[in-house]
């Protein structure tokens, strides 16, 4: 259940992405920085709510606060496909086609008055989607011990990959065939059906008809020291003030801050880098083989990566926190693959075509695959030392500075994109400058930015992939500096 609502949360979240360059754009005349300002809003929007949506989950308890965080983002995902109608109503046009041929000033009151209509939906979306790790997590730490949650939550967070799968199979075909506001409709529904089933399905594992009393046993396995913790003080809500007394909470925080917006930005980002590169739109077989195949790669490296630190404490007997930090040093390195990921599309473009894309994916699956096991550990290492009372609230936290770092890097990733392509005059408006123009013989406004060999665009996307490589290294050395031991908390 866990799994399937972190997929249907992805879904929800890619539509966006998969349908603004080849539909949205184009009727709403947006450019990559009108796309920055969404997704860093949207990022910055679930950041906060991420702070409250723990303590929603900690006060309501994982059956009811599951209930409400996918009925509040199922609404806000269908909310999407009105923002169309309202754009329409609000400068006076009469379809989507009109809106497409608006030129001068009412072009950017259409741009404009969109972008507006569709923050407002993706800060439903953000509210209701707050609240899927905190609950998630919740549930894990409810139903396992401490030495099987990174599998649990690998195995979970692998539907954030197979959400991305599974998008450009269905989105693009969807919004092609029936419009790109049926496929926010669709793809929004899906969490309602899920919560049919979550009704009669879930209940905690001491009421739970599906679990047995030898399964029970296994499960609270780790109830002596949770016992020794509450005979020390009794177990109560944490505040926020006391949560950010703790180093173990900073640690937490940095870790998600330096590392969420990475994965963020490959998921906003990567059907339009491949637009803006290779050509290739995502309603193309080969888009669809591409994006897909990313996923595929990421959702199966990525559940062997919250294997790992259960055979580190299997084979050394290294306490849960020390196993994982372990494991987290060895992912940090394997997002340095996305530094070729630029260069080698560009030199075996000349001989390979729009097939050169395949290398480039290749290496942005291998830092999205590590960012994915990385994932899995860093949120288990939250139940390492917090004890369940407090387990949402501080992963909220935590989910609230990985939505801060994920909102600087969207935004500054679509400003970047748009201000690299340089720009040019054309009908009276200044445009982004394209190919197609320059070979027309439009002169430019603003000259296209050149960085380490790259120009125009492709010189945005390295910039912002040296960042996506060594976030993860930075990342862990700052955690590791905050608590290099581990340190059960017992003053709760």
């Amino acid at each position: 259940m866990l799994f399937v609502a972190t997929t249907v949360n992805y879904l929800d979240r890619q539509v966006l992405s998969l349908t603004w360059d080849e539909f949205i754009k184009p009727e709403f005349h947006w450019n990559d920085d009108i796309y920055g300002t969404i997704t860093s809003w949207f990022s910055i929007f679930y950041a906060v709510c991420m702070l409250f949506a723990g303590k929603f989950v900690d006060w309501m308890g994982t059956k009811k606060g599951y209930l409400w965080a996918i009925g509040v983002w199922s609404a806000g995902a269908c909310l999407h496909a009105f923002c169309g109608i309202f754009t329409e109503s609000w400068v006076g046009l009469g379809s989507a086609a009109e809106l497409a041929k608006a030129t001068g000033d009412t072009a950017v009151v259409v741009a404009t008055v969109s972008m507006y209509a569709f923050l407002v939906a993706r800060s439903v979306l953000a509210l209701g989607e707050a609240g899927n790790f905190p609950a998630a997590i919740k549930v894990t730490a409810e139903y396992n011990p401490k030495k099987d949650r990174a599998f649990s939550t690998s195995i979970f967070n692998a539907g954030a990959s197979v959400g991305a799968l599974i998008s450009p199979l269905t989105i693009p075909p969807l919004a092609k065939a029936c419009g790109w506001e049926m496929a926010f409709i669709i793809i929004g529904a899906l969490g309602f059906i899920w919560m049919g089933l979550w009704v009669f399905l879930y209940s905690a594992p001491e009421k739970s008809k599906f679990v047995n009393k030898a399964e029970l046993d296994y499960i609270e396995q780790d109830k002596n020291e949770e016992t020794a913790r509450t005979e020390v003080a009794p177990v109560k809500k944490i505040s926020f003030a006391k949560a950010f007394s703790y180093k173990q909470t900073w640690a937490f925080a940095v870790g998600k801050f330096m590392t969420d917006g990475v994965w963020w930005f490959f998921l906003f980002w990567t059907p339009s880098y491949l637009s803006a590169n290779f050509g290739i739109k995502t309603t193309e077989g080969l888009g669809m083989a591409l994006i897909f195949t990313l996923y595929a790669i990421t959702t199966v490296l990525s559940i062997y990566g919250g294997k790992l630190p259960t055979v580190f404490i299997s084979r050394s007997g290294q306490n849960p926190y020390a196993a994982r930090m372990r494991a987290m040093l060895i992912f940090a390195f394997f997002p340095l693959c996305v530094l070729l990921a630029q260069p080698l599309g560009e030199w075996f473009t000349p001989s390979l075509g729009r097939n050169a894309a395949w290398l480039s994916v290749l290496m942005i699956s291998m830092g999205c695959a590590a960012h994915q096991a990385w994932s899995a550990n860093i949120f288990s290492t939250v139940g390492d030392m917090f004890p369940k009372s407090a387990i949402a609230t501080i992963t909220g936290i935590g989910g609230m500075a990985g939505g801060l770092g994920s909102m600087f890097m969207q935004k500054s990733a679509g400003s970047l994109f748009t201000y690299a392509a340089g720009s040019t005059l054309k009908d009276g408006n200044v445009v982004e400058m394209t190919k197609d123009l320059l070979a027309e013989g439009f002169t430019f406004v603003r000259e296209p930015l050149t960085f380490l060999g790259f120009e125009g665009k492709p010189a945005g996307y390295f910039i912002i992939f040296i960042v996506c490589a060594l976030a993860y290294l930075i990342g862990w050395s700052i955690m590791k500096t905050l608590v290099p031991k581990y340190k059960l908390i017992t003053d709760l």
